[in-house]
């Protein structure tokens, strides 16, 4: 039977939460998208009157689809071009999710989304649903086909993968802005020095160009490698202007709730740079040029108030 008006009405009532949901398994807003339509078609295939509990048929129609891209993406990124990163999200995109928990919030993190490519695609299932929408295991076990053991098994064994070594500070959108503003002012600052005082020992700098934009393919690793790349990223320079392809602006902005700095060349964003901030400091700028990773980001920021930039470079 064709769907009704009301099917529609009821599909797009949830769409949000799907949408939240396979963006935390798939860290790709694109993918995301993708994967909540065709769950809208398998279910516009389906016999609706024979569906008990909507939500719960859509979420293990849509998460299962999520396993298989994720197990064919593990082959995908074996080729990948340098480093792959997650697609980040401005604050406000409502692809984010829910945010009323710590758990929520964190699950959602550009570090933590990083941090969850080490998982399984079921460690990453369980660990989504559990972690950042609060599904019993009775339900995690009927949507992947396990026993509600298994799914407590498998929690346990994805939250010690993702929290090991892990330290990050929440803070708030007003703090996240003080400390982009301090760290633009060290980067501008033409010295290594400031940014050292910044820096935790073991820092890092990952960056993701997918091939098209120039990113080196290793990270830079150490404090002092890591502010030398950063003084260097924001001298001015002919050849770094013609490289960006025009006047750069540079934003304090969140990303993933995530300080981050924003970099807009005629209202394009080129760039986001997202900061994982611990109690001893930042201990790593996670930098996504990936253009192909960015329209997602310019669209949001386009409807975006988002003021003057903090400064002009190039």
């Amino acid at each position: 039977m064709p769907l009704t008006a009301n099917d529609v009405d009821r599909f797009e009532a949830v769409r949000p939460r799907l949408e939240a949901i396979a963006y935390r398994l798939l860290g790709s807003a694109a993918e995301a998208e993708d994967a909540v339509q065709e769950t809208f078609l398998r279910w516009q295939a389906a016999d609706v009157d024979r569906i008990e509990v909507l939500e719960a048929w859509l979420t293990k129609v849509l998460t299962n689809l999520c396993l298989n891209q994720l197990t064919s993406a593990r082959a995908r990124r074996e080729t990948y071009v340098g480093q792959w990163l997650p697609e980040p999200l401005l604050a406000g995109d409502p692809m984010l999710g829910p945010a009323e928990t710590a758990e929520q919030r964190e699950s959602v993190s550009y570090a933590v989304l990083t941090l969850m490519e080490r998982l399984s695609p079921n460690e990453r299932a369980v660990y989504v649903l559990r972690e950042a929408f609060g599904y019993p295991h009775r339900e995690i076990a009927e949507i992947l086909d396990i026993t509600e053991a298994a799914s407590q098994q498998i929690f346990h064994r994805a939250k010690k993968h993702v929290a090991d070594g892990r330290t990050r500070t929440e803070i708030d959108e007003a703090a996240a802005r003080r400390i982009v503003e301090e760290f633009l002012a060290a980067a501008t600052s033409g010295q290594t020095e400031p940014l050292v005082r910044l820096l935790t020992e073991d820092a890092i700098s990952i960056g993701d160009g997918g091939g098209k934009v120039p990113a080196r393919a290793k990270a830079f690793e150490g404090v002092v490698a890591v502010a030398k790349f950063l003084r260097g990223l924001f001298k001015p320079s002919t050849a770094m202007r013609a490289l960006v392809g025009g006047a750069l602006e540079v934003y304090a902005w969140t990303a993933n709730g995530d300080p981050a700095v924003v970099a807009v060349v005629d209202g394009r964003i080129i760039g986001v740079m997202c900061l994982e901030v611990t109690t001893e400091g930042i201990a790593a700028f996670r930098n996504q040029v990936n253009p192909d990773k960015l329209d997602r980001a310019t669209a949001h920021w386009a409807a975006a108030d988002h003021g003057e930039p903090l400064f002009n470079a190039f």
